[in-house]
C-alpha cells in the first residue's frame, strides 16, 4: 500500500490562477501549526495526539484544515509513520519561530498586566561560566536597577530550542550557529588561556605558548567538525604550527577548568591565570594571546527591554 497525503481521503480542489486563495486572505491558526510541529517531532499521529491531549480524529481533522488553508500537502501518512513533505518542513521552520514569538508576547503582556518587574531570562552554555555571567550582568543591572535577571544554564541544542520557544530572551554562547529564525550578535572576544591539573608537570609555569603544547592532548567539549567552538580552538593550534591531539571530555556542564582535574590533559579556558576549581586546577597565561568570541543569540522582532539593555551595555 502506498502512502497517501493526509487529505487524500477527500477530493482536493484544483486551484487555478482565478481560484487559488490570495496570500493576503490566509490566516494561519497557531494551534494548527503547533499540531503540525508535534506530528513532525513525534513522527507518529498517535504519539502526537497523546502529547497534545487530543484524539487522533481531531488531530487529523486539524491537519486537513491546515492543508486546505495552505493549499498544498504538508505530510504523508504511511504504515511506518508520518513523512514531512518539503512544504511541511518549510512551514514547520517558520511555525517554531511564530510560536515562540507568540509565547514571548503573551508572557510580556501578562507581566505588564500584573505589574511584575521587568525580567531578563538569559541562558548560557557551559562554555560561558557563571562567574563570567555575573561580571557581564553587573553594568546591566547597575544601569537598570529594576531589572530582574533569571539565569539558566543550557546545553547548545537546549539553548537553541528554548530561544525558539520564547522561553528565553537571550542566549550566551561561543560559536553556536544561529538556527533558522534566530539572530546572532558578537559581543566581543575574550582572551583564552590554558588549564592544567594542579599536579600537571606544567602547573608550575605562569605562562606558556601553543608550540610548547605540541606533545599534549587537548580536552574539548564538542566533536570536531560538529562544533564551531571546538573547530576554532583547533584552528588556533594549527595557526601556531601544531596539529593537536584532541579528546572530548565527558565532564559536560561543569566549569571548563574542571575538565583537566585528575588527568594529564590541557584545555583552553577563558578563566584568568592562577588557581582554579578550588585549587585542583591551574590556569596558565597563553602567549602570544589568542581569543574566542562571545555570542548572543535571540529571537528578533520580539520586545524585550531587558535584552535590549544587555545588548546596549555589554560590549567586550
Amino acid at each position: 500500500m502506498t502512502a497517501a497525503p493526509f487529505a487524500a481521503c477527500r477530493p482536493r480542489p484544483v486551484h487555478t490562477a482565478e481560484t487559488q486563495p490570495r496570500t493576503t486572505d490566509v490566516r494561519l491558526d497557531l494551534n494548527k501549526l503547533e499540531h503540525l510541529v508535534a506530528i513532525a517531532e513525534e513522527g507518529s499521529l498517535t504519539r502526537a495526539a497523546a502529547r497534545l491531549h487530543l484524539s487522533q480524529q481531531a488531530l487529523s481533522a486539524s491537519i486537513r484544515v491546515l492543508e486546505r488553508e495552505v493549499g498544498v500537502d504538508l505530510l504523508v501518512r504511511g504504515s511506518s509513520g508520518v513523512t514531512v513533505l518539503p512544504a511541511g518542513a518549510a512551514l514547520i521552520k517558520d511555525a517554531r519561530v511564530l510560536g515562540g514569538m507568540a509565547r514571548a508576547a503573551l508572557r510580556r503582556a501578562r507581566r505588564i498586566g500584573r505589574g511584575e518587574s521587568e525580567t531578563l531570562r538569559i541562558g548560557h552554555t557551559p562554555a560561558v561560566t557563571g562567574d563570567e555571567l555575573v561580571a557581564l550582568l553587573a553594568p546591566v543591572t547597575e544601569a537598570n536597577p529594576g531589572l530582574v535577571p533569571e539565569v539558566h544554564q543550557r546545553y547548545p541544542a537546549e539553548l537553541t530550542a528554548a530561544l525558539l520557544a520564547g522561553d528565553l530572551d537571550l542566549g550566551l554562547c561561543r560559536g553556536i550557529a544561529a538556527a533558522h529564525g534566530l539572530t546572532r550578535t558578537t559581543l566581543g572576544r575574550q582572551r583564552l588561556h590554558i588549564a592544567v591539573a594542579h599536579d600537571h608537570p606544567l602547573a608550575g609555569r605562569s605562562a606558556i605558548s601553543l608550540p610548547e603544547l605540541a606533545d599534549e592532548t587537548f580536552m574539548v567539549w564538542g566533536t570536531p567538525g560538529r562544533s564551531e567552538y571546538t573547530d576554532l580552538l583547533i584552528a588556533h593550534c594549527r595557526e601556531a604550527g601544531l596539529e593537536p591531539r584532541v579528546e572530548r571530555t565527558d565532564r559536560q556542564g561543569t566549569p571548563p577548568a574542571t575538565a583537566v582535574i585528575g588527568t594529564d590533559r590541557v584545555a583552553f579556558v577563558t578563566a584568568a591565570p592562577g588557581p582554579a576549581a578550588g585549587g585542583r586546577a591551574r590556569v596558565l597565561a597563553l602567549e602570544p594571546p589568542v581569543s574566542a568570541p562571545l555570542h548572543a543569540l535571540y529571537l528578533p522582532r520580539t520586545t524585550s527591554p531587558g535584552r535590549d539593555a544587555f545588548l546596549t551595555h555589554v560590549r567586550l
